[in-house]
């Protein structure tokens, strides 16, 4: 078509009669309309039901959108692609352009939304910047348009003109009516799963007058029961795929076993048995949140335990579901619920491919309750690591227990408003993993950016290096592996190198002569060094764990002169040994020996290290009559003296260990049976050796 005719007037009023009667050009409108509108409500209302169905039209109307959009693009271009470019049709090729780059950017989101793991923002920016310019534009180019040909067209034309605007109009709405009203229906008929937030008709609600959760400290946002199936559900962090890497951190992690951990079941049983269902809510609060809540921890339920949460113990939302906390200890925190997205738990696969994608396409919701800057704190840690018996459990008054957040904000670990010299629970507990995950990345950490391509593990590395073994989980031995290096400090943390010294977390020195005679008294000292530890150490329920001094003296044929820490057939360690632990005792004296914690009222002895503190170990050797008839005994205050053998000679090795175990034999015997053959793994975490030289006195007197 030459140019001079598109410029006849008949010519261009017979283009837009055709055009604005045209059904692909109502249709196209109505759809733009739609998805502009849908868009805004996402973009400017607050998350809602509705706006997750305007969610999932908007992105099944552009999809649909594609066909007829391309098809109408390419007639319009054939037809006025030859028409004088007049501020008019630049405005409507603006609008194209901001049309491309929003069909694009909605196109990869929706990819990213469907089959990544995180929407990227560059994305998201585009969209929204092209919706409003293609509003600014397009609403342009169709006002200008429609008021031009009713002004130049004839009467006649003019009428019919009206009439197609009037037409293209109402086609324009039913487009977006309709699809509208689809995402009311939607909202109505379609809500997220609702939660049965009630006690159990058989709970004891308040035997402490304390409230429904006492003796426990924690408490729920609205001060009532919380249905299980709202604070379990972890698998599906990792199955959306978003979090695998957390998850499989998390699997073997205490924070998982903190339930199904069998010691833990058997000495709540005894608790329930002597004390009423009820005071097991004491320990539930960090152990067992998700039954606490609920309203199962009475007699009558396996476990003592909700089924549905038994085998999370401190499920994602036990943690990330917290939306207030305190450092008083003993679940001192408030458990909120989080409000579910649309299919979030219903089953069958669309609905969870339906789930992920609305999560990741509107993540925003998710991002604002599961993701608060408070649980980086050490304050957040200290709600559950800081424990004390009060009354209500043992009968007479408060006991201060294990207590590593006070420990550690009293040290050297803790500078005031200094990151840079400060170490906190997260840096050591959770250091940083190379990640792909979408919470990776952290710009409020001094030392850290949103694209550092890290993320915390959700590990929680800490001491026990059995239960992952005992319960066989998935990823167990690797767990195990791991702390064993953890405890001798040999996993390095390249974030804190700075601050944290290389080797080992409590680094033992022997202190011995350099030469003795035979039947001389030496002094044999071991030095003992809380280097590393952010806390006591040992820490925890110091009444179960161990940790103890294994010293060795060895003469030039390999022959043992001296031992002292050595465990026996039975796994017991031997008697006399310099033991780091508690020995917690009842009202009549009695030693807290089962973890019977709820008798508790004091101590009769205990022993650990504050961050850098040091502890001695003396040792005494009786050796009248040779190597046979040695025996070993520590001694507490003052060094004693180690007689060498009047037989000795040539030289002595002195060999000392400091080792760790996780549980007492004592208290796995009471758990589970002598016959089960159940023990503890040790683990060695520093080392230490020395020679002494065995001089002939009257060769030395030569001398």
């Amino acid at each position: 078509m030459a140019l001079k005719d598109v410029n006849q007037p008949h010519h261009w009023e017979e283009q837009s009669l055709r055009g604005w009667n045209d059904r692909l050009a109502g249709a196209v409108s109505g759809l733009s309309l739609f998805l502009t509108i849908s868009g805004l409500t996402i973009f400017l209302l607050p998350f809602s039901v509705f706006n997750q169905h305007s969610v999932v039209l908007h992105t099944v109307g552009g999809l649909l959108f594609l066909p007829p959009l391309v098809l109408f693009s390419v007639r319009h271009l054939r037809v006025y692609w030859k028409y004088p470019l007049t501020q008019v049709k630049f405005a409507g090729w603006i609008a194209g352009a901001m049309m491309l780059l929003c069909v694009f950017s909605g196109l990869f989101l929706t990819y990213e939304a469907a089959f990544g793991r995180r929407i990227t923002p560059l994305w998201v920016n585009t969209h929204i910047v092209t919706t409003f310019g293609l509003l600014f534009f397009g609403g342009y180019h169709l006002v200008v348009i429609a008021r031009r040909v009713r002004k130049k067209s004839s009467v006649a034309a003019a009428t019919q003109l009206r009439g197609g605007i009037r037409s293209h109009t109402w086609a324009t709405f039913a487009w977006t009516a309709s699809g509208m009203l689809l995402v009311v229906g939607l909202t109505v008929f379609v809500r997220p799963a609702s939660f049965v937030n009630e006690f159990p008709q058989e709970y004891a609600m308040d035997p402490y007058g304390k409230g429904p959760f006492a003796p426990s400290l924690a408490t729920t946002a609205h001060g009532g029961a919380l249905d299980a199936a709202s604070l379990s559900g972890s698998e599906s962090c990792g199955t959306s795929g978003c979090h695998e890497q957390i998850l499989a951190e998390w699997k073997p992690s205490a924070h998982r076993y903190a339930t199904m951990d069998a010691g833990f079941q058997k000495i709540q049983s005894v608790m329930a048995s002597q004390n009423g269902a009820e005071s097991t809510r004491y320990c539930a609060g960090c152990h067992d949140p998700i039954s606490l809540f609920s309203g199962t921890k009475f007699i009558g339920v396996e476990n003592l335990s909700d089924n549905d949460g038994y085998k999370e113990g401190i499920s994602c939302l036990s943690c990330h579901a917290i939306e207030e906390t305190d450092v008083k200890g003993n679940a001192n925190y408030v458990m909120s619920q989080p409000e579910r997205y649309v299919y979030e738990l219903s089953e069958g696969k669309t609905a969870k491919f339906v789930s992920d994608f609305l999560i990741r396409a509107y993540p925003k919701k998710h991002v604002d309750t599961l993701s608060r800057g408070m649980f980086k704190a050490p304050e957040f840690c200290a709600a559950c690591h800081k424990q004390f018996i009060d009354e209500e459990v043992n009968q007479v008054g408060w006991v201060q227990l294990q207590n590593q957040y006070d420990n550690w904000k009293s040290s050297r670990w803790h500078e005031e408003n200094q990151p840079e010299k400060t170490l906190e629970c997260r840096e050591c507990h959770m250091p940083l993993e190379d990640s792909t995950d979408p919470a990776s990345g952290d710009e409020t950490d001094f030392n850290r950016n949103p694209g550092d391509g890290k993320h915390r593990s959700h590990r929680f590395l800490g001491a026990n290096q059995y239960m992952p073994l005992l319960h066989e989980l998935e990823g167990g031995a690797e767990h195990s592996a791991l702390v064993e290096k953890w405890l001798k400090g040999e996993l390095e943390i390249p974030e804190i190198s700075d601050r944290w010294s290389q080797g080992p977390a409590v680094p033992i020195k022997l202190d011995v002569p350099e030469q003795v005679t035979p039947g001389e008294t030496v002094d044999l000292k071991v030095h003992l060094l809380n280097n590393k530890v952010g806390h006591d150490f040992p820490t925890g329920p110091l009444d179960i764990i161990q940790a103890w001094v294994e010293i060795e003296v060895l003469d030039d044929q390999g022959a043992v002169v001296f031992h002292s820490g050595r465990v026996d057939d039975k796994n017991f360690v031997e008697t006399g040994s310099f033991m780091m632990k508690a020995e917690p005792v009842d009202r009549y004296g009695n030693l807290i020996d089962r973890h019977n914690l709820w008798e508790m009222v004091g101590v009769r002895f205990k022993r650990s290290m504050f961050p850098g503190a040091e502890e001695l170990a003396t040792f005494e050797l009786a050796c009248p009559g040779g190597a046979d008839s040695q025996r070993g005994q520590v001694l507490e205050e003052e060094v004693h003296g180690v007689e060498i053998p009047r037989a000795a000679k040539g030289e002595l090795l002195v060999r000392a260990k400091l080792q760790y175990r996780k549980f007492d034999q004592f208290l796995l015997n009471f758990a589970f049976g002598e016959d089960a053959g159940l023990t503890a793994p040790i683990t060695t975490l520093s080392t230490a050796e020395a020679r002494i030289q065995v001089v002939d006195a009257e060769a030395q007197g030569g001398e």
